[in-house]
């Protein structure tokens, strides 16, 4: 069984999902594994991954709305460090998680159709965001 790991980079612009199957795709491609389980890692505690529909906006406009709801910004928090939005941040980064699997088959995630990995950033203001990747298999 081979193992293989990297650590992707990427800027975020504020609150959103930013899609990174191509990035992720791109670097399973060059580790020449074929078939196994891929784990995908966020090194942080104000963002988070998760996997959902890749084509429609609307889709991640509502998450987005979702979760401002659940962990709404206000004076409630006893963390607030970082401003307004910080323990939000952290409150929603539980909710959408810091690490999935996906299986690998013939080189390639085994996603469905209309799914992508995408990174959830739940801060305001830009931030550079550490992904872990590692896959183990043959």
């Amino acid at each position: 069984m081979m193992h293989q790991h990297t650590i992707l980079s990427f800027d975020t612009h504020g609150t959103g999902l930013y899609e990174i199957t191509d990035e992720i795709t791109g670097w399973l491609g060059e580790t020449g594994i074929r078939t196994g389980l891929l784990t995908v890692f966020c090194q942080h505690t104000s963002a988070g991954l998760l996997i959902t529909e890749n084509a429609s906006p609307a889709v991640h406009r509502d998450i987005v709305r979702w979760l401002a709801k659940v962990a709404p910004e206000g004076d409630v928090y006893e963390h607030s460090d970082e401003g307004p939005d910080d323990m939000p941040a952290h409150l929603k980064a539980l909710l959408t998680g810091s690490s999935l699997s996906v299986p690998v088959g013939q080189g390639q995630m085994l996603l469905g159709t209309w799914q992508g990995i995408f990174l959830a950033e739940h801060r305001r203001r830009p931030h550079r965001r550490k992904i872990v990747l590692h896959v183990s298999g043959s």
